[in-house]
């Protein structure tokens, strides 16, 4: 029976791809972004209007005593207006993670965990096994290039008919527990929301119980060449850089314990179309390549910057935000020995401020802390005088990347800069 799903921070990367989730099972959904509020709108908010989902303010208008549930996030303060008004007017809330277990209950899931790659092996194994026959639903944390049906839909999802389902699950908030799969994927373990101990912890706990193959990236990968004739197709993978042969060997080595044939692995990977915001070609400006990549945290940077350096010995433009106070307080020391590292006499880096989501975050760090430890970074005050800076590097450097999670305007400068805006 269809539900009434109100979702609080719908624009979000989890919340929009299990709004198109609930949609694509027949519910009714509505939900709040602090967006609509600003006046300002997204590709991924158009898709779900465009699909009949009312999107309000976030002052609890949207939730009426029709609402059967509200679906929040570990990052929706108990202060927000719809929260508030949902406990006062006795509507459950649920996270999402539970909401998204409950809707994937009937299909046998595979879960992908892991600190950095994710996303782009939960869209790896997707695109292999719905291209080997499997017509899987797939619920990623990045959409895929072309499955959003020309902005008619959030393509971080894809519909699917078949008995299987994937999905990305986050460690970031250990909600990942809530998940119960048959099959899992770690892709590896860092230092990230927790400490390395703690991150191993966690996704020792998540697979403990899982009945079906377990891939497990930390061990798997120390040698990967034990599993020869697979690392050999990973390397096929189109996707550029050394850290995507191994999202791809990881993806393989699922897809081949799910049953999957070698010789129609190798067919599909071939035709893999990419992951948005993951080191995604964007058009070129002027004569330097530019590309929009969600790399956030220290490893995930470093992975982008030496597959652009090597392809790059000209100069790689860096353009990075912070995507929150917290993070920056935590990751300031190694991600200031990270760039001090990997740039090059030819590169030059720029920071923006730390993306604010608004609510009662401790604002007493910011970018210009860590560009104090970095002596070749530059600070930018927003993304306008980035474009200006950005332009006038172009004819020193042979690339330049937009970096950064959750601001939305940093893909859109890259399109700006490429000339499709």
């Amino acid at each position: 029976m269809p539900q009434k799903v109100h979702i609080l921070g719908l624009g979000g990367v989890g919340m929009s791809a299990l709004a198109q989730v609930l949609i694509d099972q027949g519910h009714i959904v509505s939900g709040a972004d602090r967006l609509v509020d600003n006046g300002t709108t997204t590709p991924v908010l158009d898709a779900l209007r465009h699909q009949g989902v009312a999107i309000c303010p976030e002052n609890g208008e949207g939730i009426t005593a029709e609402t059967n549930r509200v679906v929040v996030s570990t990052a929706i303060e108990e202060t927000n207006p719809c929260l508030v008004r949902a406990r006062m007017c006795g509507v459950p809330v649920v996270h999402r993670a539970a909401e998204l277990a409950a809707v994937l209950a009937d299909r046998k899931l595979v879960a992908v965990a892991g600190t950095c790659g994710k996303s782009t092996v939960t869209a790896l194994l997707g695109h292999l096994l719905a291209s080997c026959g499997f017509d899987p639903v797939v619920v990623n944390g990045a959409q895929i290039v072309g499955w959003d049906a020309d902005g008619a839909r959030v393509g971080s999802v894809r519909r699917g008919a078949g008995e299987w389902a994937v999905a990305e699950v986050d460690e970031s908030d250990k909600s990942l527990t809530a998940f119960k799969p048959y099959a899992a994927i770690v892709t590896n373990a860092s230092a990230d929301h927790y400490s390395e101990e703690e991150m191993n912890e966690v996704f020792d706990a998540f697979i403990r119980n899982v009945l079906g193959p377990v891939i497990d990236g930390r061990a798997l990968l120390q040698n990967p060449e034990g599993e020869k004739a697979l690392w050999e197709l990973a390397a096929a993978c189109p996707l550029p850089g050394a850290h995507n042969r191994a999202n791809a060997f990881l993806a393989l080595m699922m897809a081949r314990a799910l049953g999957a044939e070698v010789e129609a692995l190798a067919a599909a990977l071939a035709t893999f179309p990419g992951v948005e915001r993951r080191l995604q070609k964007v058009g070129v400006c002027g004569e330097a390549v530019v590309y929009d990549d969600y790399a956030h945290n220290p490893e995930k940077l470093a992975a982008m910057f030496r597959t652009l350096a090597e392809a790059y010995p000209k100069g790689v433009a860096v353009l990075w935000r912070p995507h929150g106070y917290a993070p920056i307080r935590k990751m300031m020391e190694p991600l200031a020995a990270m760039f001090c590292s990997v740039l090059r006499e030819q590169d030059a880096l720029l920071l923006l401020p730390v993306y604010d989501a608004g609510g009662t975050a401790d604002r007493s760090v910011n970018s210009d802390q860590l560009a104090a430890r970095i002596p070749r970074a530059r600070l930018v005050k927003d993304l306008n005088e980035a474009e200006l800076v950005l332009r006038g590097l172009a004819p020193a450097v042979g690339a330049m990347v937009t970096a950064g999670a959750r601001d939305p305007g940093l893909p859109v400068l890259a399109r700006r800069l490429a000339g499709k805006e």
